[in-house]
């Protein structure tokens, strides 16, 4: 359970936070922390759908494979966020939306469970696309530059980043409508 492949995957993950984070504090050129953050960004991310596609593949899915890979996959988000925010290229307001809405709704998610009704909070594609619109401009404004020569990172980077704060407040909302009903019912 705790060193399956899909496990030391997900493990990975959350080990790599740090090397993201540290790329900054490199003593190279900007782009290229840029460049190094960005792949090191996107082949973590890529572990994501790598760790489910083996865990079911192989047969290996857990309980804590589950509880882990969503907290690796916040720990992330939201490590990456706070790089961008320092090197402003995110609004801090837009970070604060993203993050807020992950601790609501596992906080959301961990009362929903101790009320036997966390299958009304279970993951919807409406999080889904948040998750995906998120993993793309996240790389976007790490590399915070011209892509090929031609594609703006920065501006694409910016506009998918708010479109990832409006799914994330719609997301939130969903699950906040989803919930209430049963937490009438156990208030009651």
């Amino acid at each position: 359970m705790f060193f399956t492949l899909p496990t030391l995957l997900t493990w990975a993950r959350i080990v790599a936070i740090p090397l993201i984070v540290g790329v900054f504090y490199l003593q190279v050129a900007p782009s290229m922390q840029n460049l190094i953050a960005t792949v090191l960004f996107v082949v973590v991310a890529l572990t994501d759908w790598a760790d489910g596609y083996l865990a079911r593949k192989l047969n290996q899915t857990s309980s804590f494979g589950a509880f882990l890979d969503p907290v690796a996959d916040k720990f992330l988000v939201c490590a990456a966020l706070l790089i961008l925010v320092q090197l402003d290229r995110v609004n801090a307001l837009i970070a604060l939306v993203i993050i807020g809405r992950e601790i609501a709704i596992s906080a959301l998610r961990e009362w929903m469970a101790q009320i036997g009704a966390s299958r009304s909070v279970a993951v919807h594609m409406l999080g889904k696309l948040k998750t995906t619109v998120q993993m793309i401009a996240i790389p976007f404004l790490l590399f915070d530059g011209h892509l090929f020569g031609v594609i703006d990172t920065h501006l694409w980077g910016t506009v998918l980043i708010i479109v990832a704060a409006a799914l994330t407040i719609w997301s939130m909302v969903y699950y906040l409508q989803k919930a209430l009903p049963e937490i009438r019912a156990k208030v009651r």
